[in-house]
Formats: C-alpha cells, structure tokens, sequence
C-alpha cells in the first residue's frame, strides 16, 4: 500500500500535476513529553515500527529521538498522551511491555531586551573564528508576541515578494523597511519558528559566501538555546558587520559556522535572558455553592482567573483561568475533590508565557525551573558565562 511513502499526511490524487495538501496546522502545541523503552530489548524494533504508525494515525501527536538516544513522544496534553500510549500499546504493539518515564514539559527560551540594555555587556557582541581571521558583529532584540503569533501561523513567510513583506513589518510592527528587506531566515521549525535571522549590515564583501553557514549555525541555535537547551522564541538576531579573511579557504564552513553560534549565544545572555512556560486556558463550569474550592485549587498551582460568567437560567458558573502546563498534572482529580465532583474542566493550549524572574538568579523561579532542566538533561549545575562566548578585540 502507500504506507511506507507516507510519514505524516499526504494527497492521493489521479493526476500528476496535483498540489498536495499543506500539512494541517493546530492552534495547540506538543508541550507534554514522555520518554519510551521497551521492557524487553527484541521489542525494540516494534517499538521504532509502532511510534511510525502513531505518528501517522494522529496527526497533531510528535514522536522523535532525543540527543540521548531515547524515543519521545510528545502531546498537548496528559490526557492526549495517556490516549496515545495506549494506542501504542494495544493497537501497533500488540501488547508488547513498554517503559514510561515521567511526563516533562517543554519549555521556551527568550529575551525581554535589546543586547547591551544593561549596562555589564556591550551593545554588541563580538566572536572570532577559530583561526581568528573572521569576525561577526551581531546584537539581539525581542519580536513583539504578535509578530511570533504571525509566524508561527506562516502568514508572514508565506509573503515571497520581499517588498510586500517589508512593507507589512513596517506597517504593522515598526520595523526599518531596509532591515525587513534582508531578512535571511526564520527559526528551526516545528517548535523555534519564531525567530529571525535580519542582515542590517552595509557594503561587506563577500557576505554571500557565508549566508548559509550563519543560517544553519541560527537554525541550530535556536533549536537549543544557551541557558538549558530548550527552543528559543521570540528572538530576532541583527547581523551588524563581519569582518572575513580575503582567501576563501580561511571562511570556511568550519570556521564560521562555530563562530556564528557563539556569538548568538553570546546576545542570548547579554540581552536579558528569560524562560518561558507553556499554559493551558481551563473553562471550569461549576454551581455557585463549590467556587471557594475551584479558586482554591487555582491558587495552590499558581492559576489566574481570567473571567467569570453567569449561566443566566441555571445555578451554573463558568470560570476561565490560565494554568501553567507543569502545575496541570492531577490538576483534575484535585478540583473534582476540593468541589466534591461538581466541577468539570476542560483545557486546551492558550499562549507562552515569561517566568517570572531571572534565570541566573539563585533561588528565582527561573532559576529553579533552569537548574531541573539541566539536571535532567545531564548538564553541568553552573550556568554559562558571557565571557564563555564572548571575544573581546
């Protein structure tokens, strides 16, 4: 059949010359990861076979490979992934034993400023080649969260006319028609699209002969941003000036691209690094007489209420608040109790949010949530420094 030619979706058409389908686009996002082994290691290849056939049957669900080597699946949620084990399971394992670990979010890096805001790091940042013929000049901004909205839906790079796309970023969001003109490349797809590599540099020679080692240094950059590892969103890096040796042999892949990277990370911390979680939007209908326990519940894992509304007619109240994804975990169980099963929630993705505090502060809750990342992940329990990444003159 066509299985094996299909990985995600595909168009069964009767005519050679048809479009395919674009590849649907959800308003939620695969925040909620688990990783899976099997029990016994001869049923490794039916798990590799069956993650295939998950991917292919439920369209919004991810199933990678992590730097570790273990396979992840990734959901909206833990009810979606609960469903999704099962299906792998039961259905494309055929009862194989299968190892779960514990359920991780996924979180986001960012910036809140321009690079050198604060005056301990310059206003821009300096790396040299390996063999330190080259240099790059690059600063860093954050892109206003609508713009992120824009992009990640590809409204915005979906305009192919460069002249029509700088016009709307000026229009729209204040950018400098110029610098919206050379814009190189949007970030690492599906989870860091929301990023831009920008080219605001004059009259330097021989530009066009690293575009592509910058970009692919950016896309792998913004794939694992420099304080955990997790996808960066929300930044926009300038090229400002590039200085490179007049021999071609001397500008090499292998010299700019670890170059390029470094300096990235370097405008990641010089300008306000920040965290960023996940959060669900919950409509709780619940009568009157059980609210203290819902406000309870929401309070307990840092909830918000953002409305409240009447069912006119009914006893009923509907509240909608913002859960952080992390603190979502048992979340229904424990309302059910504390309102004596009167109320009933329902979540679905809403927006990222920043953490509130600075990750290289101790005992922030950026900090907390940085520092259990790198443990998990197996990284060092001290943070990078701006001077790991940065070459002075």
């Amino acid at each position: 059949g066509i299985d094996q030619y299909l990985l995600k979706s595909g168009t069964i058409a009767h005519s050679e010359e048809t479009h395919p389908f674009v590849t649907m686009q959800f308003s939620v996002a695969a925040v909620v990861r688990v990783a899976v082994e099997p029990k016994s290691a001869q049923d490794l290849p039916k798990l590799v076979e069956g993650l295939k056939r998950l991917s292919k049957s439920d369209p919004l669900v991810q199933c990678s490979m992590g730097k570790t080597g273990e396979h992840i699946i990734a959901g909206a949620g833990e009810l979606h992934l609960e469903i999704c084990l099962k299906d792998l399971r039961e259905q494309y394992m055929k009862g194989a034993g299968i190892k779960v670990s514990e359920p991780v979010v996924s979180f986001a890096e960012t910036v809140s400023e321009r690079t050198g805001e604060d005056e301990d790091y310059p206003k821009v940042c300096v790396s040299k080649s390996p063999n330190k013929h080259n240099r790059l000049y690059v600063y860093a901004e954050p892109i206003d969260l609508e713009l992120c909205k824009l992009i990640e839906k590809d409204e915005i790079k979906q305009i192919d006319d460069a002249k029509l796309r700088a016009r709307r970023l000026a229009d729209e969001f204040s950018w400098d028609v110029n610098a919206a003109r050379k814009i190189w490349c949007f970030g690492c797809p599906p989870d860091a699209k929301a990023n831009i590599l920008c080219d605001v540099s004059k009259g330097v020679q021989f530009l066009n002969e690293i575009k592509d080692h910058c970009v692919s240094a950016f896309t792998n950059a913004t794939g694992g941003g420099v304080i955990c590892d997790e996808v960066l969103r929300g930044c926009r890096f300038n090229i400002e000036d590039v200085t490179l040796h007049a021999d071609a042999i001397h500008r090499g892949a292998g010299q700019i691209m670890p170059c390029a990277r470094k300096v990235y990370y370097a405008c990641q911390i010089g300008s306000g690094p920040r965290m960023m979680e996940p959060m669900y939007l919950i409509d709780i209908t619940v009568p009157q007489n059980a609210h203290a326990g819902v406000y309870s519940t929401l309070n307990k894992r840092r909830g918000e209420i953002h409305k409240i509304e009447e069912r006119i007619g009914t006893p009923l109240t509907q509240i909608q608040a913002f859960l952080p994804v992390m603190e979502s975990f048992g979340f229904t169980e424990e309302l059910r109790k504390n309102t004596g099963g009167q109320a009933f929630p329902q979540m679905k993705f809403s927006h990222w949010q920043m953490v509130a505090g600075d990750p290289f502060k101790e005992g922030s809750s950026a900090n907390e949530i940085v520092m259990g990342v790198r443990k998990r992940k197996g990284q060092k329990d001290v943070l990078p420094a701006f001077g790991d990444y940065y070459d002075k003159l």
